[in-house]
Protein backbone atom coordinates (compact mmCIF):
# COMPACT_ATOMS: atom_id res chain seq x y z
CA UNK A 1 0.00 0.00 0.00
CA UNK A 2 0.88 3.55 -0.61
CA UNK A 3 -0.42 6.55 0.12
CA UNK A 4 -0.36 10.00 -0.74
CA UNK A 5 1.48 12.81 1.65
CA UNK A 6 -1.97 14.73 2.04
CA UNK A 7 -3.59 11.53 3.08
CA UNK A 8 -1.23 9.73 5.06
CA UNK A 9 -0.90 13.36 7.23
CA UNK A 10 -4.55 13.61 7.22
CA UNK A 11 -4.83 9.92 8.57
CA UNK A 12 -2.28 11.04 11.61
CA UNK A 13 -4.09 13.88 12.46
CA UNK A 14 -7.49 12.06 12.45
CA UNK A 15 -6.59 9.30 14.91
CA UNK A 16 -5.00 12.00 16.99
CA UNK A 17 -8.38 13.88 17.05
CA UNK A 18 -10.02 10.66 17.64
CA UNK A 19 -7.84 10.03 20.91
CA UNK A 20 -8.97 13.51 22.13
CA UNK A 21 -5.64 15.61 21.73
CA UNK A 22 -6.06 19.19 20.71
CA UNK A 23 -5.94 20.32 17.59
CA UNK A 24 -2.77 22.02 17.97
CA UNK A 25 -0.84 18.88 19.22
CA UNK A 26 -2.59 16.58 16.66
CA UNK A 27 -1.37 19.45 13.62
CA UNK A 28 2.33 19.43 14.83
CA UNK A 29 2.69 16.17 15.62
CA UNK A 30 0.88 14.95 11.94
CA UNK A 31 3.60 17.74 10.33
CA UNK A 32 6.32 15.83 11.92
CA UNK A 33 5.54 12.37 11.49
CA UNK A 34 4.94 13.17 7.67
CA UNK A 35 8.17 14.58 7.69
CA UNK A 36 9.29 11.58 8.69
CA UNK A 37 7.30 9.39 6.47
CA UNK A 38 8.06 11.55 3.32
CA UNK A 39 11.98 11.24 4.10
CA UNK A 40 12.14 7.73 4.27
CA UNK A 41 12.36 8.00 8.40
CA UNK A 42 9.79 4.96 8.57
CA UNK A 43 10.52 4.37 12.13
CA UNK A 44 9.23 7.64 13.43
CA UNK A 45 6.66 7.77 10.28
CA UNK A 46 2.85 6.84 11.19
CA UNK A 47 4.03 3.40 12.29
CA UNK A 48 4.94 5.39 15.72
CA UNK A 49 0.86 5.95 16.55
CA UNK A 50 1.30 2.15 17.21
CA UNK A 51 3.66 3.21 20.02
CA UNK A 52 1.65 6.51 20.74
CA UNK A 53 -1.59 4.26 21.36
CA UNK A 54 0.49 1.82 24.11
CA UNK A 55 1.58 4.93 26.30
CA UNK A 56 -1.77 6.19 26.04
CA UNK A 57 -3.50 3.07 27.17
CA UNK A 58 -0.56 3.35 30.11
CA UNK A 59 -1.86 6.67 31.27
CA UNK A 60 1.50 7.95 30.37
CA UNK A 61 -0.06 10.49 28.11
CA UNK A 62 -2.31 13.82 28.90
CA UNK A 63 -3.47 14.64 24.67
CA UNK A 64 -4.77 17.47 26.23
CA UNK A 65 -1.21 18.96 27.44
CA UNK A 66 -0.57 22.45 26.28
CA UNK A 67 3.16 23.68 26.63
CA UNK A 68 3.98 26.58 28.71
CA UNK A 69 6.75 28.58 28.69
CA UNK A 70 8.32 28.56 32.81
CA UNK A 71 10.88 30.83 32.10
CA UNK A 72 12.89 32.86 29.73
CA UNK A 73 15.67 35.58 28.46
CA UNK A 74 16.82 36.78 25.66
CA UNK A 75 18.57 33.97 24.87
CA UNK A 76 16.88 31.25 26.27
CA UNK A 77 13.41 29.40 27.15
CA UNK A 78 12.63 27.05 29.38
CA UNK A 79 9.36 25.02 28.29
CA UNK A 80 7.44 22.82 30.72
CA UNK A 81 5.44 20.29 28.05
CA UNK A 82 2.90 18.90 30.35
CA UNK A 83 3.15 15.83 30.02
CA UNK A 84 2.13 15.34 26.29
CA UNK A 85 3.78 14.23 22.85
CA UNK A 86 6.95 16.04 22.41
CA UNK A 87 5.82 17.38 19.02
CA UNK A 88 3.93 20.37 19.62
CA UNK A 89 5.98 21.68 22.43
CA UNK A 90 9.59 21.07 20.20
CA UNK A 91 8.03 23.04 17.61
CA UNK A 92 7.67 26.17 19.85
CA UNK A 93 10.39 25.66 21.67
CA UNK A 94 12.71 25.67 18.07
CA UNK A 95 10.87 28.38 16.79
CA UNK A 96 11.65 30.32 19.91
CA UNK A 97 14.96 29.76 19.65
CA UNK A 98 15.45 30.58 16.01
CA UNK A 99 13.55 33.87 16.63
CA UNK A 100 16.08 34.74 19.20
CA UNK A 101 19.17 33.59 17.23
CA UNK A 102 17.61 36.03 14.54
CA UNK A 103 17.35 39.15 17.15
CA UNK A 104 20.90 38.54 19.58
CA UNK A 105 22.62 35.52 17.08
CA UNK A 106 22.41 33.01 19.42
CA UNK A 107 19.77 31.01 21.41
CA UNK A 108 18.86 27.82 23.18
CA UNK A 109 15.31 25.96 24.27
CA UNK A 110 15.35 23.08 26.79
CA UNK A 111 11.99 21.38 27.14
CA UNK A 112 10.97 19.07 30.36
CA UNK A 113 7.94 16.76 31.44
CA UNK A 114 7.60 15.87 27.45
CA UNK A 115 7.42 12.43 25.64
CA UNK A 116 8.39 11.45 22.38
CA UNK A 117 8.94 13.73 19.63
CA UNK A 118 9.45 12.77 16.03
CA UNK A 119 12.58 12.21 14.32
CA UNK A 120 15.29 15.19 15.50
CA UNK A 121 16.07 16.05 12.25
CA UNK A 122 12.41 17.91 11.91
CA UNK A 123 13.68 20.55 14.43
CA UNK A 124 16.83 21.54 12.62
CA UNK A 125 15.81 21.84 9.24
CA UNK A 126 13.88 24.20 10.46
CA UNK A 127 16.89 26.25 11.71
CA UNK A 128 18.15 25.44 8.27
CA UNK A 129 15.35 26.80 6.62
CA UNK A 130 15.76 30.02 8.68
CA UNK A 131 19.22 30.49 7.71
CA UNK A 132 20.76 29.26 11.19
CA UNK A 133 22.83 26.51 12.69
CA UNK A 134 20.36 24.04 14.16
CA UNK A 135 21.34 21.34 16.91
CA UNK A 136 18.36 19.31 18.65
CA UNK A 137 18.93 16.18 21.37
CA UNK A 138 16.48 14.34 23.42
CA UNK A 139 17.04 12.08 26.20
CA UNK A 140 14.61 8.92 25.71
CA UNK A 141 11.48 6.81 27.29
CA UNK A 142 12.84 3.38 27.06
CA UNK A 143 15.81 2.37 28.81
CA UNK A 144 17.22 -0.24 26.19
CA UNK A 145 21.00 0.19 25.46
CA UNK A 146 23.70 -0.83 27.76
CA UNK A 147 26.74 1.01 28.69
CA UNK A 148 30.52 0.00 27.72
CA UNK A 149 31.66 -2.81 29.77
CA UNK A 150 28.03 -3.23 31.55
CA UNK A 151 25.78 -6.01 32.18
CA UNK A 152 22.46 -4.14 32.93
CA UNK A 153 20.55 -1.35 30.65
CA UNK A 154 20.60 2.08 31.71
CA UNK A 155 20.42 4.82 28.32
CA UNK A 156 18.27 5.05 25.52
CA UNK A 157 18.41 5.61 21.86
CA UNK A 158 19.29 9.04 22.63
CA UNK A 159 19.39 10.92 18.98
CA UNK A 160 20.92 13.72 17.92
CA UNK A 161 20.74 16.34 14.85
CA UNK A 162 23.06 18.93 13.33
CA UNK A 163 21.84 21.30 10.65
CA UNK A 164 23.72 24.04 8.61
CA UNK A 165 22.28 25.97 5.55
CA UNK A 166 24.12 25.51 2.53
CA UNK A 167 22.86 25.57 -1.17
CA UNK A 168 19.23 26.36 -1.21
CA UNK A 169 16.95 23.49 -0.68
CA UNK A 170 19.65 21.05 0.45
CA UNK A 171 21.34 21.73 3.93
CA UNK A 172 23.39 19.62 5.22
CA UNK A 173 21.00 17.26 7.75
CA UNK A 174 22.73 14.77 10.28
CA UNK A 175 20.27 13.03 12.44
CA UNK A 176 21.25 10.19 14.22
CA UNK A 177 21.01 7.53 17.11
CA UNK A 178 23.34 6.89 19.72
CA UNK A 179 22.57 3.61 19.18
CA UNK A 180 23.34 1.02 16.34
CA UNK A 181 19.71 1.60 14.90
CA UNK A 182 16.93 3.71 16.33
CA UNK A 183 14.60 0.99 18.19
CA UNK A 184 12.04 2.22 15.71
CA UNK A 185 13.84 -0.19 12.70
CA UNK A 186 13.53 -2.78 15.73
CA UNK A 187 9.64 -2.37 16.06
CA UNK A 188 9.56 -2.40 11.89
CA UNK A 189 11.30 -5.54 11.73
CA UNK A 190 9.11 -6.89 14.42
CA UNK A 191 5.87 -5.70 12.82
CA UNK A 192 6.37 -7.92 9.46
CA UNK A 193 7.91 -10.47 10.66
CA UNK A 194 11.45 -10.18 9.55
CA UNK A 195 15.01 -10.26 10.95
CA UNK A 196 16.91 -7.78 12.25
CA UNK A 197 20.46 -7.73 10.99
CA UNK A 198 23.48 -9.23 12.66
CA UNK A 199 24.94 -6.40 15.05
CA UNK A 200 21.22 -4.86 15.68
CA UNK A 201 20.32 -6.02 19.11
CA UNK A 202 21.25 -8.56 22.11
CA UNK A 203 18.95 -11.02 23.95
CA UNK A 204 18.40 -10.41 27.30
CA UNK A 205 21.83 -12.19 28.73
CA UNK A 206 23.56 -9.59 26.25
CA UNK A 207 24.32 -12.06 23.73
CA UNK A 208 24.01 -11.01 20.03
CA UNK A 209 20.60 -12.17 18.48
CA UNK A 210 18.65 -11.16 14.99
CA UNK A 211 15.20 -11.29 16.35
CA UNK A 212 13.21 -8.19 17.05
CA UNK A 213 11.16 -9.75 20.18
CA UNK A 214 14.16 -10.37 21.84
CA UNK A 215 14.23 -6.79 22.36
CA UNK A 216 10.58 -5.73 21.73
CA UNK A 217 9.19 -8.34 23.98
CA UNK A 218 12.31 -10.62 26.32
CA UNK A 219 14.19 -7.71 27.82
CA UNK A 220 16.96 -7.56 24.80
CA UNK A 221 19.31 -4.52 24.56
CA UNK A 222 19.68 -2.70 21.46
CA UNK A 223 23.63 -1.90 20.70
CA UNK A 224 25.67 1.10 21.18
CA UNK A 225 26.65 3.30 18.02
CA UNK A 226 30.24 0.86 17.72
CA UNK A 227 28.43 -2.34 19.18
CA UNK A 228 31.07 -3.62 21.50
CA UNK A 229 34.61 -2.18 23.14
CA UNK A 230 36.50 -3.22 20.56
CA UNK A 231 34.84 -1.21 18.37
CA UNK A 232 35.37 1.57 20.33
CA UNK A 233 31.16 1.28 22.07
CA UNK A 234 32.56 3.70 24.44
CA UNK A 235 32.24 6.74 21.32
CA UNK A 236 28.21 5.74 21.18
CA UNK A 237 28.12 5.17 24.98
CA UNK A 238 29.89 8.73 25.49
CA UNK A 239 27.88 10.49 22.98
CA UNK A 240 24.32 9.27 24.55
CA UNK A 241 25.53 10.80 27.77
CA UNK A 242 26.45 13.67 26.30
CA UNK A 243 22.32 13.72 24.97
CA UNK A 244 20.98 13.35 28.70
CA UNK A 245 23.24 15.93 30.49
CA UNK A 246 21.93 18.51 27.43
CA UNK A 247 18.33 17.31 27.21
CA UNK A 248 17.49 15.87 30.94
CA UNK A 249 19.87 17.40 33.24
CA UNK A 250 19.70 20.87 31.54
CA UNK A 251 16.32 21.11 31.35
CA UNK A 252 15.17 19.50 34.47
CA UNK A 253 13.66 16.76 33.38
CA UNK A 254 14.06 13.29 34.87
CA UNK A 255 17.00 11.54 33.73
CA UNK A 256 16.97 8.00 32.17
CA UNK A 257 18.90 6.44 35.41
CA UNK A 258 16.43 7.83 38.04
CA UNK A 259 14.91 4.43 39.43
CA UNK A 260 12.12 6.91 40.48
CA UNK A 261 10.86 6.56 36.86
CA UNK A 262 9.70 3.18 37.22
CA UNK A 263 7.19 4.48 40.04
CA UNK A 264 6.18 7.61 38.45
CA UNK A 265 2.42 7.75 37.93
CA UNK A 266 2.62 9.65 34.85
CA UNK A 267 5.29 7.08 33.33
CA UNK A 268 8.46 8.20 32.16
CA UNK A 269 9.44 11.66 30.95
CA UNK A 270 12.18 12.93 28.74
CA UNK A 271 13.76 16.29 28.33
CA UNK A 272 15.21 17.81 24.81
CA UNK A 273 17.22 20.38 23.98
CA UNK A 274 17.29 23.23 20.69
CA UNK A 275 19.76 25.13 20.01
CA UNK A 276 20.10 27.97 16.66
CA UNK A 277 23.47 29.95 16.17
CA UNK A 278 22.88 32.42 13.26
CA UNK A 279 25.75 32.94 11.27
CA UNK A 280 26.21 36.56 10.89
CA UNK A 281 27.74 37.08 14.37
CA UNK A 282 31.15 35.17 12.80
CA UNK A 283 30.36 36.72 9.02
CA UNK A 284 28.49 37.25 5.95
CA UNK A 285 25.62 34.56 5.95
CA UNK A 286 26.13 34.32 2.32
CA UNK A 287 29.60 33.31 2.43
CA UNK A 288 28.85 30.75 5.17
CA UNK A 289 26.10 28.94 3.01
CA UNK A 290 28.29 29.30 -0.24
CA UNK A 291 31.47 27.29 1.90
CA UNK A 292 29.32 25.09 3.20
CA UNK A 293 27.48 24.18 -0.41
CA UNK A 294 31.14 23.96 -1.45
CA UNK A 295 32.41 21.60 1.28
CA UNK A 296 29.31 19.27 0.64
CA UNK A 297 29.85 19.45 -2.96
CA UNK A 298 33.57 18.04 -2.52
CA UNK A 299 32.74 15.35 -0.28
CA UNK A 300 30.27 14.04 -2.78
CA UNK A 301 32.62 14.16 -6.07
CA UNK A 302 34.61 12.14 -4.17
CA UNK A 303 35.71 8.76 -6.14
CA UNK A 304 33.25 6.14 -4.65
CA UNK A 305 34.17 2.32 -4.32
CA UNK A 306 31.83 1.58 -7.06
CA UNK A 307 30.23 3.90 -9.48
CA UNK A 308 26.52 2.68 -8.74
CA UNK A 309 26.76 4.00 -4.82
CA UNK A 310 28.29 7.48 -5.01
CA UNK A 311 29.30 9.39 -1.79
CA UNK A 312 26.23 11.03 0.03
CA UNK A 313 26.50 14.22 2.05
CA UNK A 314 23.68 13.92 5.70
CA UNK A 315 20.82 14.77 4.31
CA UNK A 316 21.13 13.69 0.66
CA UNK A 317 19.32 10.33 1.06
CA UNK A 318 15.93 11.82 2.90
CA UNK A 319 16.38 14.57 0.04
CA UNK A 320 15.69 11.35 -2.54
CA UNK A 321 13.40 9.60 -0.69
CA UNK A 322 10.85 12.58 -0.61
CA UNK A 323 11.44 13.50 -4.14
CA UNK A 324 10.71 9.88 -4.96
CA UNK A 325 7.51 9.21 -2.48
CA UNK A 326 5.85 12.77 -3.37
CA UNK A 327 5.69 10.98 -6.41
CA UNK A 328 4.68 7.29 -5.73
CA UNK A 329 3.26 7.81 -2.55
CA UNK A 330 4.73 6.51 1.29
CA UNK A 331 4.66 2.95 1.53
CA UNK A 332 3.05 1.10 4.32
CA UNK A 333 3.89 -2.38 4.95
CA UNK A 334 0.73 -4.83 5.41
CA UNK A 335 0.59 -5.58 8.90
CA UNK A 336 1.23 -1.93 9.73
CA UNK A 337 -1.58 -1.66 7.70
CA UNK A 338 -3.75 -3.60 9.87
CA UNK A 339 -2.76 -2.36 13.06
CA UNK A 340 -3.15 1.06 12.37
CA UNK A 341 -6.92 0.01 10.97
CA UNK A 342 -7.47 -1.37 14.26
CA UNK A 343 -6.40 1.57 15.88
CA UNK A 344 -9.03 3.77 14.13
CA UNK A 345 -11.71 1.31 14.26
CA UNK A 346 -11.80 1.76 18.24
CA UNK A 347 -11.89 5.14 17.94
CA UNK A 348 -14.47 5.31 15.57
CA UNK A 349 -12.47 7.64 12.95
CA UNK A 350 -12.33 7.28 9.18
CA UNK A 351 -10.01 5.05 7.74
CA UNK A 352 -8.15 7.35 5.05
CA UNK A 353 -5.47 4.92 3.50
Amino acid sequence: MHASPLTYRRQIETILLGWGARIEAAAATADALLYAGISGIDSHGISILAEYDARRRNGWLDLRAEPRIMSETPASVLIDAGGGLGHWPGSVAMNEAIARAKSIGLAAASVRNSAHFGACGYYTKMAAEAGLIGIATTSAMMIRVVPTFGAEPRLGTDPFSFAAPGEEGKPFLLDMATTTVAFGKVRNKRNENLPCPPGWVLDSAGQPSTDPADVAERGGFLTPLGGSAENASYKGYGLAAMVNILSACLAGAQPITDPARATRPGGPEIGHFFLALDPKIFRDPAEFRADVAAFCDSLRATRPLDPATPVLVAGDPERAAAERRAKEGIPIPPGLAAHLQEIAREVDVPWLL
